[in-house]
């Protein structure tokens, strides 16, 4: 079955109904009150999908958390929002590996350009070692990490000129996540990326700040990135996802009973997650094409040699360390 953005919006307003007829269950006042950021809008898999998850647990906890979601960036940018997640202005957050690696560099060592072909590879990777290798790693900054990571999908390059080659990419300003791996990623093909927060995005392509981006078709559907973006490039350069980050303080307040179900429904809802997000990467390829981007499929390995030729590789499996380089390839193969 494929997920349409019609689909996605029937689903949200009816979680939306859901929630204002199950107030009456939970009367009594919340024991815990908790915040969760996320920089994705309402229509999004992710979000739909902690609004349930937040509902979920009211129920089960008969309303002693009370969690609200707060999408679209609400409460501040990813390096914000970030801030405060450590600090405890919030308490929980969704953040991509690529940018939580300005605080934990080993969250985006799943994010090295070209390393998985499919998402089966992906979650192999991710629910094993390698997953649990980054999450002991986002653990030594101070936060708590869920077991299970949500999905950002395939990244793929949107443009107003076609892409077919590295080539294609010289000189490009390209919008990037603050991000050290991205950067270096799109240096590394001759692009100039423009590191840039996703709440400025679309207003920065609409005004020609930045002349591409590169994000999963989700996000390019959710975004109404089609509205300032007119050719498609599936490159699918890197895999990442959203770690669903805890507040130390925050989460140590909650009773132990309490913290089992938190963590096992906010995991319950990144499987679920993880399937539409997949399903609905398929059927968005067609929903955009009517609303006139121009898809191509470009020669992966033409990028790889230009990679391996510019170092990137080399350079990242220095930085990384041989030990976590050996995680990642033993689900990879060789990669330098």
């Amino acid at each position: 079955m494929n997920i349409s953005r019609r689909d996605v919006l029937k689903v949200s307003v009816s979680l939306g109904l859901a929630s204002i007829a199950g107030r009456p269950l939970f009367a009594q006042t919340a024991q815990f009150n908790y915040k969760v950021g996320t920089n994705v809008p309402i229509t999004h898999p992710i979000y739909i999908r902690l609004k349930e998850a937040s509902e979920k647990i009211k129920a089960e906890t008969q309303g002693k958390v009370d969690i609200r979601v707060f999408p679209s960036g609400q409460l501040g940018g990813d390096t914000e929002m970030l801030s405060q997640v450590r600090s405890g202005g919030i308490d929980f957050l969704t953040l991509p590996g690529v940018v939580l690696a300005n605080l934990a560099p080993m969250a985006s060592l799943n994010s090295v350009g070209f390393a998985f072909p499919d998402y089966p590879s992906v979650w192999k990777a991710m629910d094993g070692n390698l997953g649990a290798y980054i999450r002991s790693h986002i653990a030594k900054t101070g936060l708590i990490v869920a077991d299970k990571v949500w999905d950002n999908g395939f990244r793929q390059i949107t443009s107003n000129t076609p892409i077919n080659t590295p080539a294609e990419l010289a000189s490009m300003r390209i919008r990037v996540p603050v991000s050290p791996l991205l950067l270096s990623l799109f240096k590394s093909l001759g692009a100039s990326p423009t590191p840039i927060n996703f709440n400025e995005l679309y207003s920065s392509l609409q005004t020609h700040v930045i002349d591409a981006q590169e994000n999963p078709l989700p996000i390019v559907a959710t975004a109404k990135l089609y509205e300032v973006q007119k050719r498609c490039a599936l490159t699918s350069h890197v895999w990442d996802g959203y770690w669903l980050l805890g507040n130390k303080r925050s989460w140590e307040a909650l009773p132990p009973a309490l913290r089992d179900v938190v963590n096992r429904i906010f995991n319950e809802g990144a499987v679920a997650q993880r399937e539409d997000s997949e399903k609905l990467a398929v059927s968005l390829q067609q929903e955009l094409s009517s609303k006139g981007i121009v898809f191509n499929k470009i020669d992966a390995t033409a990028f790889q040699k230009k990679l391996v030729a510019a170092g990137f590789y080399s350079t990242w499996k220095e930085k990384f360390g041989a030990e976590a380089w050996a995680q990642l390839e033993a689900y990879t193969g060789k990669l330098a």
